[in-house]
């Protein structure tokens, strides 16, 4: 009995032989060859280097369900033709494969990088996937080698990047390098989980992975992605923080980085007494409490998102933000159902219909917050919500007086300054880019939140160390009114603050940390 395979087709029979050497194989085994040699022509794919797949586009199947073609591995790329192409079912199975060609050509085998193409496809759901050994998306891994991430700010090549804007920060994940690409499988795919709207994941001395909904968008992404790659080296080589919103001098010390007649010292700030106080390498910051009132939080932005959560579904409803959220969110539920946590109700199945599934969301989101979890699913969909405020102008970010100077005083000395709320990074774009003192992302490095971690947890403090790349812990300030935050961070080796402002809670007697009621205190 023949197996039966993908697209509900007979694996051997006639009908699958007939749909493989179909009108929508050969096109997209024909555009691969082409888009090979394109890629050649631009340096991604020499020396044998490099690989692509997609899916076979049919309308009639399913996109989960779609064939999915691969480049053979360790051949001439600008050479290959359409026939050289492995058809591959959803499982992985071998569907078709080239014929062997004689001397001096090896023996057909399917790129190296199957595993980690699939990963992208069950992960991400994505329509294809180029690696590239582009000269740009392996050295930029080198110029900090203890870098997690690679972070760049205001260039207009990020709008070419799904889900970014001119004044987003893009954040790439780095993993490190094996000796063989399938070795790469693990940490390519705990990237991708860490970094869920990431479409690319740098291998340290090596390439890049990126990703899209189709062929377009691939390429698309992959031709921005090694513009600001080359834009960072040549920004580095003049000296300029291709990191920071006004790509200012870099600042060595901080990066660990020596440019042309710079010793590697801290950078220092006078006291008025004359002496000279080490700054931080790096700060971070919290919000709530430290430099926007609680009351901003829990009197404005909460009431505002709990009040239209209904309208914002209704009328978001089919948009791809809103389906990600609400996949969160019945994730969360069905997790919170399991451990009996209260104010849980099961989300209807879609098949409900959208009103029973927004009655059920609604019902569970205002539970949360009310709890005011700090969970991921309630605080994305909390962002989409708030932005349809602040583009409304029916919201306005709240800072305390002293934090526009503060972030302008350390901004003009170097020091890089990001966020770390347990809010979404947009939530958290939101607030500082329409303030009642203006828009402050420019003093803004970058932002961190529950994705990285619980802010409770001294591993998420780990982990941002480790992301922002400094030489020890301890060159990054941390700065919060929690006092089971500060501990994390502690533990973690950063240096910490607590903030006292007005509407904060108690802290514990004694609790042994630096206390300031302003930023200017610092």
């Amino acid at each position: 009995m023949a197996a039966i395979g993908l697209n509900g087709v007979k694996v051997g029979t006639t009908s699958s032989q007939a749909y493989l050497e179909g009108k929508a194989v050969k096109e997209t085994r024909a555009l691969m060859a082409e888009l090979c040699r394109h890629f050649y022509t631009l340096g991604w794919v020499t020396g044998t280097g490099g690989s692509i797949t997609m899916k076979v586009h049919d309308d009639s199947i399913p996109k989960p369900q779609q064939l999915i073609l691969m480049s053979p591995s360790g051949v001439q790329k600008e050479r290959m033709e359409a026939e050289d192409m492995y058809v591959l079912s959803i499982s992985g199975s071998i569907l078709s494969a080239p014929s062997p060609k004689p001397y001096p050509h090896k023996p057909p085998k399917c790129t190296d990088c199957d595993p980690l193409f699939r990963k992208a496809y069950e992960m991400r759901d994505a329509g294809a996937v180029f690696h590239s050994h582009g000269i740009e998306s392996c050295l930029v891994t080198m110029i900090n080698p203890l870098s997690k991430e690679f972070r760049i700010t205001h260039m207009e090549m990020i709008k070419g990047i799904k889900g970014h804007g001119y004044y987003d920060e893009l954040v790439v994940p780095i993993i490190e390098n094996t000796a063989y690409e399938y070795q790469l499988t693990e940490s390519f795919a705990k990237a991708i989980e860490d970094y869920p709207k990431a479409t690319a994941v740098l291998v340290r001395n090596h390439g890049i992975f990126v990703w899209g909904d189709s062929w377009i968008s691939a390429k698309t992404q992959s031709e921005c992605y090694h513009y600001l790659f080359d834009a960072a080296l040549k920004l580095h080589q003049m000296g300029l923080d291709w990191s920071t919103p006004n790509h200012g001098p870099i600042q060595s010390a901080r990066r660990g980085l020596s440019t042309a007649g710079e010793s590697n010292v801290s950078v220092k700030a006078s006291k008025s007494n004359g002496e000279i106080d080490p700054f931080p390498r790096c700060i971070v910051l919290d919000i709530e409490g430290t430099t926007t009132p609680i009351s901003f939080v829990s009197e404005v932005l909460f009431p505002y998102a709990r009040d239209n959560v209904g309208k914002h579904l209704s009328l978001t409803y089919d948009t791809p933000d809103t389906k990600a959220d609400i996949e969160l969110l019945r994730s969360q539920v069905q997790s919170d159902l399991e451990q009996g946590i209260a104010g849980a109700v099961p989300i209807p199945p879609d098949v409900a219909g959208k009103e029973e599934v927004i009655a059920g969301i609604v019902i569970n989101v205002d539970a949360m917050i009310k709890a005011d979890r700090k969970i991921t699913a309630l605080k994305e969909l909390q962002g989409h919500i708030w932005k349809t405020g602040y583009d409304n102008n029916e919201l306005e970010g709240i800072v305390f007086d002293d934090v526009p100077e503060a972030l302008e005083k350390w901004h003009a000395l170097g020091v890089k300054v990001y966020i770390y709320s347990s809010g979404s990074r947009l939530a958290q774009r939101l607030i500082f880019g329409k303030t009642n003192h203006g828009d402050l992302r420019k003093y803004l490095s970058g932002f961190f939140d529950t994705t990285v971690g619980n802010k409770r947890e001294t591993r998420s403090y780990v982990e941002i160390s480790e992301s922002l790349g400094v030489d020890k812990p301890s060159d990054i300030l941390f700065v919060t009114d929690v006092y089971q935050e500060a501990t994390a961070a502690k533990a973690a080796g950063l240096e910490v603050i607590i903030s006292i402002r007005p509407g904060n809670g108690p802290l514990p007697d004694n609790h042994g940390f630096k206390a300031i009621k302003s930023f200017s205190e610092i």
